[in-house]
């Protein structure tokens, strides 16, 4: 099989067969029921089980993206791939550059032996690193910050070096995103809002934080899957056009809650020397990209997304963090007492779940 022509995207009239790398996580699930909901075939690969009850309506793949001939057996028949699989912050730094990069590699060049024409890059706007001005655009300079951040860079240039070879590229930076299925670092402030304790954050909470609902992302990247080859080979900023500050977006949370809880500020430098030692000791849920950036300003343009995707936002930050905090609650005892690393569990509170006694 050859790569097909630019310009001439296949099936553009039927449906597609759609590759999602990370198809068990939070936003490879989602992504595969909006597939799903609009008629496409799918395949998914993941190192993880794929345990939801789409289970019988695709073809689901247990294996990793770090194997190339796993990701060889997964790549004959697709459409266009979406890239969703990584290894998040919280995880070795070997298992991030290897997984980020190093299956990212996997998968470019394994579509380009197969005829592919195009995968969507699902990145971050951890590239940006700890700005100096918002909002960010994306012609800014990118500055990864420890692991995650510098491999997210890196597999962003080896996107862009694929173009050379026929492949189309879509790069989707977006900001943090919630909705249903979406556990990790939420989870925490979640668990105490239902609890019904106060709710700590760093800094005096006057800052804006972007954050985005998955459903508008799905929507970004269903375009990037669909759109011609020379709209959508780019890179886009996608995130909430919608967003308060960030005391305001989570006190939604602890309102909805019923307890009369309030968020409780705190001072940023004191808190995030704190936490500093606290994650070299390993008793801290939290990285240092968030918690560096958590008492600043962070949000994108969304401006490029919008005139060159069409693309429109339909939930605000309160909108997607109260619709996650429903599903949290509809279902909690599924989860408790687990705890892991990725977006599908809880992350451990480590200290913090003594701090909560105290809120």
């Amino acid at each position: 099989m050859t790569m097909r022509d630019k310009g001439a995207h296949p099936s553009a009239d039927g449906p597609r067969t759609v590759l999602v790398t990370g198809g068990a996580g939070f936003l490879g699930i989602n992504m595969i029921r909006h597939l799903l909901a609009s008629g496409q075939r799918v395949v998914s690969l993941d190192i993880a089980d794929f345990d939801y009850p789409e289970r019988h309506a695709i073809t689901a793949v247990t294996g990793d993206i770090r194997h190339r001939s796993t990701v060889d057996a997964c790549m004959a028949g697709i459409d266009v791939v979406i890239h969703t699989a990584a290894a998040l912050p919280l995880y070795t730094p070997q298992d991030i550059y290897t997984t980020d990069i190093d299956g990212l590699r996997n998968v470019l060049e394994s579509a380009v032996a197969h005829g592919v024409p195009r995968v969507v890059h699902v990145s971050s706007t951890a590239v940006y690193g700890i700005p100096d001005h918002h909002p960010l655009k994306e012609d800014d300079t990118l500055h990864g910050v420890g692991p995650y951040g510098e491999s997210k860079v890196i597999a962003e240039h080896l996107c862009v070096d694929m173009r050379s070879k026929g492949l189309v590229v879509p790069i989707i930076r977006p900001k943090s995103f919630v909705g249903p299925e979406r556990l990790g670092v939420f989870a925490l402030f979640y668990d105490w809002a239902k609890d019904g304790h106060n709710f700590p954050l760093l800094g005096d909470g006057t800052n804006r934080y972007q954050l985005l609902d998955v459903e508008d992302l799905c929507d970004a990247i269903w375009l990037c899957c669909t759109l011609p080859d020379d709209v959508v080979d780019d890179v886009f900023n996608i995130g909430a056009k919608e967003f308060a500050t960030m005391k305001e977006d989570y006190q939604a949370v602890l309102d909805a809650a019923g307890f009369g809880k309030r968020i409780v500020p705190l001072p940023a430098a004191p808190a995030i020397w704190t936490l500093r030692i606290l994650e070299r000791l390993g008793v801290s849920p939290l990285y240092k990209w968030v918690y560096e950036t958590a008492s600043k300003d962070s949000f994108v343009s969304i401006e490029k997304a919008e005139r060159v995707l069409g693309w429109r936002p339909r939930y605000s930050n309160q909108d997607a963090l109260l619709r996650n905090y429903r599903w949290y609650l509809d279902n909690a005892a599924s989860f408790e007492g687990a705890s892991g690393v990725s977006h599908r569990v809880p992350w451990k509170q480590g200290v913090l779940g003594v701090a909560k006694r105290v809120f």
